[in-house]
Order: C-alpha cells, then structure tokens, then sequence
C-alpha cells in the first residue's frame, strides 16, 4: 500500500475517532501530496511522498525552534505532536553508523577522492536513502569523509 494511500486510510480512522490533531496533521500532509501533484501534472511516485513528507516534518522542526526562542512552550507541544504523527509513515531512520556506511560505499562506488566530486556521490546517495534520512544528513557526513 502506497503511503499516500495509508494517509487517506489513517485520516478516514482519524475522523471516525475525532482525533482533531491527527485529522488536521493529516489533511495538512494530503495537501501538501496534492499540490505537488498538482503542479507535476501527474501522481507522485513513492519516493516524491515521501520527500514531501519529510519536509513537512522539517517545517514543522522549524515551528518548534522558533517557539522555543519565543518562550511558548504551547507552540512546541503542539508541532512536536504533529511531528509524531507524520513519522509514523516515513520509513525508519538510519542512525548515523548506518548512514555513514552507505555513504562510504556510495563513495568506493562512484570512485570520489576530492570535495569537487561530491555532487557526484549525491547524486547517486540521495536516491539510495529514500526517506530514511535528510539531504543535509547524507552532505554533512560525506563531506566529512571527503576531507
């Protein structure tokens, strides 16, 4: 099942228990799925949901960081619930090790010595990672290891 379709179906059950912050996360997320389709012109494959997904979540990490610079405490509460709800349909993060293990391979792979070279091993990482880490991850650790 598509995770676009999980969204529907998890938004369907949020209405029938009247769980008004997942219902609302939800819709927000839909939305957003359905703009982007929108201005494609066609579906989004799996990979461009789960994109969206994750910056839904980034903008939302962003909420909660200008919340605690303005001392509301409410405002966090409320985007790390959101937060809560949208990560239940991304896939498991990698933890660092594991990221970093990829990111060497990819480096063997595309044969990388210098910085210059690392738009080269992003392009073929970033698709590898699908949703299971950031970009600005995936740069910070393979330029670590470029240096």
């Amino acid at each position: 099942m598509s995770t676009k379709s999980q969204l529907e179906n998890a938004l369907k059950e949020a209405m029938r228990s009247r769980d008004d912050l997942r219902k609302r996360t939800l819709r927000m997320a839909l939305s957003a799925i359905r703009m982007a389709e929108i201005d494609k012109g066609a579906a989004l494959d799996e990979s461009a949901t789960l994109a969206i997904l994750q910056k839904e979540v980034k903008s939302r990490q962003e909420s909660m960081a200008e919340a605690q610079r303005a001392n509301r405490p409410d405002l966090e509460d409320a985007s790390r619930a959101e937060i809560d709800v949208l990560e239940n349909f991304l896939p498991k993060q990698l933890s660092p090790e594991e990221l970093e293990a990829l990111a060497r391979q990819t480096i063997v792979e595309v044969g990388a010595n210098s910085q210059r070279e690392m738009g080269q091993v992003m392009k073929v990482l970033i698709p590898r990672l699908q949703g299971r880490a950031t970009g600005e991850q995936a740069s910070q650790v393979v330029r670590k290891l470029l240096q």
